[in-house]
């Protein structure tokens, strides 16, 4: 087993909320970049105040970022919503039974759509919904953050390139990088142009609209179900389909669990780009050019200034007792916990 280098644990736990990995965001990002039309995307660099080729992609991570300040504490919970479920024997989504009234990713989309072209609220907190979406949409898609087994796989124990760490921090992280290298812009960009390939010409070309089936801005917490419900589904049959202690008694899982499920990986990004794309024209075509606004205020406008505030009632399910596996999340601080692994990276 590797040994621990004290600065790297260091600076592990300072990436100890990364989820879906900086790598996967931002590919994410660019695949969005990749299909969203022109109007959506001008209005996007608008609202970021960045024309860059990087816009999306450069904020893709900002949800975890500001989820460790005293300010952003209250989004921690928005990046999950916790199945309590028996994989892998039995995997499902219920909102009502899985969500907290802190809210979790489903309210966090249902807000953020609607505040992303609320003028009211001005340019700033507009901008700040447009990057809680890019990044919430991407991590609705990873499966384990539709899940409560072991804290969405958090406190399951593998080992992994000969590094004990956990498998979320495994399908976070680790097999990502595994697969594209290490976190930068550049590895990303380069990712997200084999995976949108793969959308427009290849392998994913058939499967693509049903990617975006029955999304409806008007009716996002359905919407974003649909996509948590699909996640979530793959914890059974891709994440542990031999249960947890196969994966915590196995030597390693590379290659043979990498094998098996970077495949998954790959489409489970293609998928979050796509709709994300989808989604941020919806808002646009539908709300943002319907109303001659643009991300911009009128002239004489009388703006309120408000916070990012945390879901309004109608987003989220009725106020109930946390159970068990509620409290543990709780405890753990919503984090997606990659301090185990000491901060090493991983050849292909």
């Amino acid at each position: 087993m590797a040994s621990r280098v004290p600065l790297l644990l260091i600076f592990a736990n300072l990436q100890g909320a990364l989820c879906w990995g900086e790598l996967g965001h931002a590919t994410i990002a660019y695949v969005a970049q990749n299909f969203v039309s022109t109007s959506t995307a001008a209005w996007a660099q608008d609202l970021l105040d960045d024309t860059s080729t990087s816009y999306l992609a450069s904020i893709a991570s900002w949800a975890d970022s500001y989820r460790e300040t005293t300010a952003g504490a209250f989004s921690a919970p928005f990046h999950y919503i916790d199945a309590e479920d028996d994989p892998p024997s039995d995997c499902n989504v219920d909102y009502d039974r899985d969500c907290t009234d802190a809210g979790c990713s489903i309210s966090a989309i249902a807000n953020y759509t609607t505040r992303v072209s609320d003028t009211s609220l001005g340019t700033e907190q507009q901008a700040e919904a447009l990057k809680f979406l890019v990044h919430f949409l991407g991590d609705i898609t990873q499966p384990l953050h539709d899940e409560a087994y072991e804290v969405g796989g958090n406190d399951i124990d593998v080992t992994y390139q000969g590094y004990s760490d956990n498998l979320h921090s495994d399908w976070d992280t680790y097999m990502p990088e595994s697969y594209a290298g290490d976190y930068s812009l550049t590895n990303a960009k380069a990712w997200a142009k084999t995976l949108t390939t793969a959308i427009n010409s290849g392998s994913y070309k058939s499967l693509a609209a049903s990617w975006i089936k029955g999304a409806d801005i008007t009716d996002p917490i359905t919407s974003a179900m649909t996509w948590a419900v699909d996640a979530n589904a793959l914890v059974c049959t891709v994440v542990m389909p031999d249960g947890a202690a196969a994966l915590s008694d196995a030597d390693d899982l590379y290659p043979t669990y990498y094998d098996s499920v970077i495949p998954t990986i790959e489409l489970q990004l293609a998928k979050a780009g796509y709709r994300l794309a989808n989604w941020l024209d919806a808002i646009y075509t539908d709300t943002v050019a319907k109303r001659g606004l643009e991300g911009t205020e009128g002239e004489g406008s009388a703006v309120v200034k408000r916070e990012a505030a945390a879901p309004q009632s109608w987003a989220l399910p009725a106020s109930k007792p946390l159970t068990r596996a509620q409290m543990a999340r709780a405890e753990s601080g919503y984090k997606c916990n990659h301090s185990k692994r000491g901060g090493h990276s991983h050849s292909h």
